[in-house]
């Protein structure tokens, strides 16, 4: 059985698949089975085969402050040299939630979650500036987060 349609993409049933677990994470395979037209097994197996390959996780979404992170902040890079090794060092941070590489005025993007202002100072003074490469950061403190969703669909 694939997941995978003729033109390298997902087929219909993998994205109808992923499309019941964006509404709702905790759903039954026997549910979504019924939704896609499949056994509970057969979407057992193609879920594992989606989060295997790197497609999709399955993972509790939090509310950072109420977990005790009471500072995010998206932190822009710019670069001198490879912008992937230093993406690299910067996914290894722990505080790192997300990096992406682009194009524009930074060169890198990368998300951090902290406890405190005095946590974001130090992760930027201590470790971020330090990586070899880094020339730059400009920092864009979260004051309130309005929106955050993970229902966009398979398109």
């Amino acid at each position: 059985m694939s997941t995978h349609g003729k033109n390298g993409g997902l087929d219909d049933v993998s994205k109808a698949i992923i499309e019941q677990l964006q509404s709702d994470g905790r759903r039954s395979y026997a549910e979504i089975g019924k939704a896609v037209g499949l056994s509970e097994a057969a979407v057992r197996q193609r879920v594992q085969k989606l989060t295997d390959s790197g497609v999709m996780q399955i993972v509790a979404v939090t509310d950072p402050m109420q977990l005790g992170f009471y500072r995010q902040a998206m932190i822009g890079v710019r670069v001198e040299g490879d912008s992937t090794i230093v993406a690299d060092r910067l996914a290894a941070i722990r505080e790192v939630d997300y990096v992406v590489l682009t194009a524009g005025s930074f060169d890198l993007l990368a998300e951090v979650v902290c406890e405190s202002d005095d946590d974001l100072i130090a992760l930027l003074n201590k470790e971020i500036r330090n990586i070899p490469g880094v020339q730059s950061t400009e920092t864009f403190v979260y004051l309130r987060l309005k929106k955050q969703f993970y229902n966009w669909g398979t398109r």
